[in-house]
């Protein structure tokens, strides 16, 4: 069963591992060292809140990630998930749904709006995940990007 909770500098290591693997299953370059200094820097300027999922022998399951937002029109804090990691070898033991709950539970003692997230579309696995979770799909609202970085 995973143990889940707020996760600080003492964990940078593992977090910095997980996070260079979340970016590799998103067809990005392993950029361990990268993972390690943007990490550090949320943690230190308090730019997001990470949790972090440990099996009974302390060994590093998985992870998520809130940035803080607003909604402008109901005037209130939410939290963006942007963030959510399970090592394929740990999954399908509860992990991922712990890191889901502790999320909710951080957002809900904050009072804030909700929580917002969004995942590939062919990633039906998280959507069923999410879903099992509480969260809607959003069908009033389309989303957009705007890249302005030349790949």
């Amino acid at each position: 069963m995973a143990n889940v909770y707020q996760a600080s500098a003492d964990d940078l290591e593992d977090l910095a591992a997980l996070f260079n693997e979340y970016r590799m299953f998103y067809k990005q370059e392993s950029d361990l060292e990268g993972a390690r200094v943007f990490l550090s820097e949320r943690l230190t300027l308090k730019e997001s809140i990470l949790f972090i999922a440990r099996d009974e022998s302390g060994q590093a399951m998985g992870f998520t990630q809130l940035y803080p937002s607003f909604s402008s029109v109901s005037m209130q804090r939410l939290f963006i998930l942007n963030d959510l990691y399970v090592k394929p070898v740990c999954r399908k033991q509860g992990a991922a749904a712990k890191l889901l709950e502790a999320a909710r539970d951080y957002a809900s003692a904050l009072q804030v709006k909700g929580l917002e997230l969004s995942t590939a579309k062919d990633n039906l696995t998280a959507q069923r995940l999410y879903e099992q979770s509480g969260y809607e799909k959003d069908t009033e609202f389309e989303h957009y990007f705007l890249s302005l970085v030349q790949r």
